[in-house]
């Protein structure tokens, strides 16, 4: 992959393109993210791809703070947006820059949308939401896990026993029902994961189905990036993701 930021060039990477390749996994909590990120992982490992996987809330650095904070309601919505911005900016320059630089694929389990997403609904501007990711990688590849708000209810009630008081926005007072905010919060995001689909480069796939389905359609999607460059283009150019303009928005031709 090239090393095309939306925004802010990193310094000190090297002028020819990293050797390795960036997918990202998009959804909802409910969606299948995590199933299928250690699906795709374990298949392109026995492609004989190296693969390290990251994620949100992992680095070193604050992902502690961020877990105390949750815990506590006691940060404001910029604040806790700052942090997930310096969880991000860890992680890039201490896992995924090093993992690309080394030619393996990094498979992200959730990136910056979902925090611009969150941060957005919590009163940011898109622009600051931009602007404040500006320095994140253009992947390779975006897929976005599409699931009916009742099927990642029915999920969360399934695997969790509970709903989860961030994920259901009761941090932003929409209801005092803890069902009825979790689908006001849900419509939201998704208004928000509207407009990034176009300007990011999303590839939706239907998530509202069983695992083995889903997992063979992104595997479709991912496919072409190893297949080797024809004609002078290589696989992102195939593909369509991740091709965007430096300020986020998708670019034509």
């Amino acid at each position: 992959m090239t090393a095309r930021t939306y925004g802010t060039r990193l310094p000190g990477l090297p002028p020819e393109p990293l050797g390795g390749k960036l997918i990202v996994v998009e959804g909802a909590d409910g969606s299948g993210r995590t199933t299928e990120v250690a699906r795709l992982k374990e298949w392109l490992e026995i492609q004989g791809h190296a693969v390290v996987d990251t994620g949100l809330r992992r680095s070193t650095l604050v992902s502690e703070e961020i877990d105390r904070a949750k815990q506590g309601h006691t940060l404001g919505a910029t604040t806790m947006a700052l942090l997930y911005a310096a969880d991000f900016g860890d992680q890039l320059e201490n896992k995924i820059v090093p993992a690309l630089c080394a030619g393996s694929t990094v498979l992200a389990d959730r990136y910056i949308y979902t925090l611009m997403a969150r941060a957005i609904v919590r009163g940011a501007s898109r622009d600051w939401a931009r602007r404040l990711y500006g320095f994140a990688f253009v992947p390779d590849l975006v897929v976005f896990l599409d699931a009916r708000p009742e099927i990642l209810l029915h999920r969360a009630i399934g695997k969790y026993g509970s709903l989860d008081y961030w994920e259901s926005g009761m941090d932003l007072s929409l209801s005092r029902d803890l069902f009825e905010s979790f689908f006001l919060y849900q419509a939201r995001l998704a208004d928000e994961f509207g407009w990034m689909a176009t300007e990011y480069g999303f590839h939706h796939v239907d998530a509202n189905r069983r695992p083995d389905e889903v997992d063979a359609d992104v595997r479709a999607l991912v496919e072409p990036l190893y297949r080797p460059a024809a004609g002078g283009r290589g696989a992102r150019a195939r593909t369509g993701a991740g091709s965007a303009t430096p300020d986020g928005r998708a670019a034509s031709g």
